[in-house]
């Protein structure tokens, strides 16, 4: 039987974006991926359709497998001749046990390769505002675990070499043995004035920052009841981060917020978000379609050439009407008769990009503001088409067709609620961890509504942030019972970003008495 192959994969801390290309890419083309209690689970969206999921982790005192089963169950699905991707929190070779599991392989004659991954004990002190190694303050740095194998006899770590031996000292998984770890660093003659940092949940919008000092570090993670996972710093550069603090004080830090956008259109509104401090959290409310049949959009696209106007009202309506002109054997020099309207800028962009130049932008992205701009021609006896959903508003084709229009409306997409469970979803509102929901359209508001229930819906965005992109959208949640708090004064994802930063840091200004402002940067959602 031909012999697969295991990838150890270091993960990283928890952002997302810390995993390495080589070790996402390893990821993509796995048969089986055997995973570990990880700090964001968005890896695994990233598996190939059919691949085989397993979970292994440890969390505390719970473990899903033992290490000796989770060695024999690597070694089992690699000697099946499959790819397995060994996917590790951190990296692999840094109190990953990843070379008690190579070794097993290496044992068991079976092909691997270590992708290394950026440990917790770089990347959480980085996002914490805190460098390991700085030429004013020290060029050493030790890794210590503070957690060590429960059945040695003795301690291997040697205390009386590391505790002034180092200038920094990072702790891994050391938390619960905090006292310990501080009596022994003063007892073999640390400085009880040494600055302390845990860093809990490092990378995440969760992130949590302690500072104290090794005389007084336990009494302040004790009040404040601090748990696992949580990494223990110790030295003279955690006195840097008053000045390199970055990531807590990011606009949208620590904001869960729900983006109800489609799968495939959710990444723009995440990335915006993600980039804020913002962890968002997916959930689409709107699945995008071909129609059920293309007999309109087929007749419509054979006799384009009539046409005075082409009106694309979204990004799915030039996507899905254009691949289908060109499925029947068009392309874009068909559209060089009709002049072409497009509300939105991110709708203009789409068919710039196929060289189609747009003739018509309106100042506000929605149907009425076409009406004004075409209404200063004489509309009468002019033919236009508009490329669809199957559920729109009619507000558009009828006031053209008062104003003396031929109007065509072609379906090219339909929209419909998934099936998607939303107890989980639920879960997060009734125990309070949503800061805001996003709406982007009215059939996201309406969708959610349907798939978490009306009356419930109601109940559980009371005390929520709702930020909609624009007043039609804001109208259908009001009638669903649903107010909307944030909306921005152009109807687009970087415009509904830059409201929710500005809301949330008047709100935090307010709190806390700062004047925070935002760096242009932030402003352009970049």
């Amino acid at each position: 039987m031909k012999k697969g192959k295991v990838y150890l994969i270091g993960a990283g801390p928890g952002d997302p974006g810390l995993i390495t290309v080589k070790g996402l890419a390893c990821l993509k083309k796995a048969d089986v991926i055997i995973y570990d209690y990880l700090g964001n689970e968005e890896f695994l969206k990233s598996a190939k359709e059919g691949a085989e999921r397993i979970y292994v982790g440890k969390k505390g005192r719970e473990h899903a497998l033992s290490q000796k089963r989770i060695n024999a169950l690597i070694v089992e699905k690699a000697g099946e001749g499959k790819k397995v991707a060994r996917l590790k929190g951190g990296d692999p070779f840094i109190f990953g046990r990843g070379g008690e599991e190579a070794e097993e392989l290496a044992k068991a004659g079976l092909p691997f390769e270590i992708i290394p991954g950026v440990t917790s004990a770089i990347a959480a002190p980085a996002y914490a505002g805190i460098p390991l190694t700085h030429r004013d303050f020290t060029s050493t740095v030790a890794f210590i675990t503070g957690h060590e194998d429960p059945t040695k006899e003795e301690s291997k770590i040697c205390w009386d070499k590391i505790s002034t031996g180092a200038g920094t000292l990072v702790f891994l998984m050391g938390v619960g043995n905090l006292p310990m770890i501080v009596a022994k660093l003063m007892e073999n003659g640390r400085d009880p004035d040494t600055p302390v940092a845990l860093i809990r949940w490092g990378t995440l919008p969760e992130q949590e920052t302690i500072i104290g000092k090794l005389r007084n570090i336990g009494e302040i993670a004790q009040s404040k009841k601090i748990k696992p996972p949580v990494i223990i710093l110790v030295g003279e550069v955690i006195a840097l981060r008053d000045k390199l603090n970055w990531f807590e004080r990011l606009p949208l830090f620590g904001k869960r917020i729900l983006v109800t956008r489609s799968r495939e259109q959710a990444s723009e509104l995440s990335e915006r978000l993600q980039e804020l401090g913002a962890m968002p959290i997916e959930f689409p409310t709107i699945e995008v379609l071909p129609p059920e049949s293309w007999a309109d959009a087929d007749h419509c696209a054979d006799q384009i050439a009539i046409y005075d106007w082409i009106i694309f009202t979204s990004v799915n309506g030039v996507e899905f009407f254009l691949e289908r002109l060109f499925t029947l054997g068009g392309d874009a020099r068909d559209l060089k008769g009709p002049r072409i309207c497009a509300i939105g800028p991110k709708t203009a962009e789409a068919l710039e990009a196929l060289k189609i130049r747009v003739d018509f932008v309106p100042a506000e992205y929605r149907a009425e503001a076409i009406l004004l701009g075409l209404k200063k021609e004489n509309l009468r006896g002019k033919r236009i088409l508009i490329p669809r959903a199957k559920l729109a508003r009619d507000v558009l084709p009828e006031e053209l067709r008062k104003a003396g229009a031929l109007v065509d409306v072609a379906e090219v997409y339909r929209t419909l609620r998934p099936k998607g469970k939303a107890e989980e979803i639920i879960d997060l509102l009734r125990k309070g961890f949503i800061s805001a929901i996003t709406f982007t359209s009215s059939s996201t508001v309406s969708n959610f509504v349907e798939m978490v229930g009306g009356e419930e819906a109601r109940e559980l965005t009371a005390d929520v942030t709702v930020a909609s992109i624009g007043p039609i959208t804001a109208e259908e949640a009001r009638s669903l019972g649903i107010e909307t708090t944030v909306m921005p004064k152009k109807f687009t994802i970087p415009a509904l970003v830059e409201a929710l930063v500005d809301y949330f840091t008047t709100e935090s200004a307010e709190g806390t008495g700062m004047d925070f402002k935002i760096e242009s940067k932030n402003q352009k959602g970049k």
